[in-house]
């Protein structure tokens, strides 16, 4: 009898351990994910004669971006980064990721190597029918700094045909948000990307 107290003693002990850690397990994996920042508003994107929408805000590395090369084997964080997608009901779209660093120091070296990687991307479009610019429309004084730069893709078929886009780099200490634009149909916005979506998004990260 007493050993089948005992038993039974020990695994309430046991089941009860298990519930614990269980429960501290929940609460760690909890606060790995820290406040999200403030993201892009619909009304801070380039006006284009339409009205610009989308979904609100969600966890997660969005993986359509443009360009490649941010994360090491293309494996972004599991927490503390957040997206959004916006377009127009023509053909203008962009899209933000925004990620929070343990440090500032790993904050600006991500901000390095993002624009690095945009600065590589008209590699990844160069072919026998297209013909790919690179530009750098230099930086922003916000918060830690703001850099822009762009794309611009036209076709040996058809030089009618092109693609513009957008590449914007913020960073507000420990946090740096990445934003693109991009349209097939309007001339890039640079001035107001620059100076009006940049400037706004990185001082509304905190």
């Amino acid at each position: 009898m007493a050993l089948r107290k005992s038993m039974r003693a020990a695994v309430t002990a046991a089941v009860a351990a298990a519930l614990t850690a269980l429960a501290s397990g929940a609460e760690a994996v909890a606060v790995e994910w820290r406040p999200r920042p403030g993201m892009v508003y619909l009304s801070d994107m380039p006006k284009d004669g339409t009205t610009w929408y989308g979904a609100p805000a969600v966890r997660g590395w969005n993986n359509f971006t443009a360009c490649f090369g941010f994360w090491p084997d293309n494996q972004a964080p599991e927490v503390n980064v957040w997206s959004r997608e916006v377009a127009t009901s023509e053909t203008a779209a962009g899209r933000q990721n925004t990620v929070v660093f343990e440090t500032e120091a790993e904050a600006a070296a991500f901000a390095v190597r993002a624009r690095q990687a945009y600065a590589d991307c008209p590699r990844l479009y160069e072919g026998p029918h297209t013909v790919v610019t690179g530009y750098d429309y230099g930086a922003v004084d916000v918060e830690e700094g703001v850099t822009v730069q762009g794309m611009r893709l036209t076709y040996t078929f058809d030089s009618s045909l092109y693609h513009n886009h957008l590449f914007g780099v913020g960073r507000d200490g420990d946090t740096v948000t990445l934003l693109e634009w991009e349209s097939n149909w309007s001339a890039p916005p640079v001035d107001y990307f620059k100076n009006t979506t940049m400037r706004n998004v990185v001082n509304r990260l905190y």
